[in-house]
């Protein structure tokens, strides 16, 4: 796993959301480069999908869910590429599997002013969504919570 490099990440926020409010909807998209190895966070209300490779759908989404009084942060992550090859699939789901750490403290970090605001933000669970057609690929996982990551 690379390690979560503050100075690569650049983060924007759309559509009347700021730094504080709201919490929901506050959906995330995040891409990177493989170049430079910059990561580009947009925070919004719905997600920036001008900002996602169609090709490579090698972004990773969440959003802040309510369900039944608790909050619970959901990512999304497609496993699948192109003309959905089992084998594709599975070494993506590896590197999704390892660079999701990475990911998930560039999310917190960028939007940490947030986080700071409403503190029980980090012990909401965070819930992961393998999305593939290959049913041994499509689960859903519990990663545990930011607080419980190491950052």
């Amino acid at each position: 796993m690379s390690k979560f490099n503050p100075e690569k990440l650049f983060v924007q926020y759309r559509h009347g959301i700021t730094t504080m409010h709201p919490i929901i909807p506050r959906r995330y998209t995040l891409t990177h480069s493989d170049e430079t190895g910059d990561l580009f966070l947009t925070i919004g209300n719905e997600y920036a999908w001008d900002k996602v490779n169609t090709q490579m759908r090698d972004e990773v989404l969440g959003e802040w869910i309510m369900n039944r009084k608790c909050l619970f942060f959901y990512v999304y992550l497609y496993v699948d590429q192109g003309e959905h090859n089992e084998n594709v699939s599975a070494k993506r789901n590896e590197i999704f599997k390892r660079e999701l750490p990475l990911a998930l403290s560039a999310i917190r970090y960028g939007d940490r002013f947030l986080f700071n605001q409403y503190p029980n933000l980090d012990t909401a669970h965070i819930i992961v969504s393998f999305i593939s057609t290959h049913p041994q690929l499509a689960r859903q996982e519990n990663w545990g919570t930011y607080s419980s990551l190491s950052m």
